[in-house]
């Protein structure tokens, strides 16, 4: 059975740090390309940064680069998402899955509310 546990969401001030973390287990994901994806209320699941497993080359949409971080362990078979400088428009459901997604994949999410 393939699980995506994510993890590391909370409430934190604007400018304030989390650190995201999704284990991965039931499936061989070093061939893979790894992403994180947000949901704000009431708007769609949108990408947010991914990853190359095999080589690490990485991807972020315009409104993280600079602030996100998007790493992995291969030991532990989990993928990371450091957030920085976290901004009240970064409110939303994070999760992680495959890029492309597969709607086999998708996790309970991780909520990250950043106030102002």
């Amino acid at each position: 059975e393939v699980q995506m546990v994510e993890s590391g969401g909370g409430m934190v001030q604007a400018g304030g740090s989390l650190r995201l973390s999704c284990a991965v287990s039931g499936l061989t994901i070093w061939y893979l390309t790894w992403a994180w994806y947000r949901q704000r209320p009431g708007k769609e699941r949108t990408l947010v940064a991914r990853l190359r497993w095999m080589d690490n080359d990485a991807f972020y949409i315009d409104s993280v680069k600079g602030r996100f971080t998007i790493t992995k362990d291969n030991a532990k078979n989990t993928i990371y998402l450091q957030m920085n400088s976290l901004k009240p428009e970064d409110t939303a459901t994070y999760f992680c899955n495959a890029d492309p997604p597969d709607d086999d994949y998708w996790g309970q999410g991780t909520q990250v509310t950043v106030s102002s």
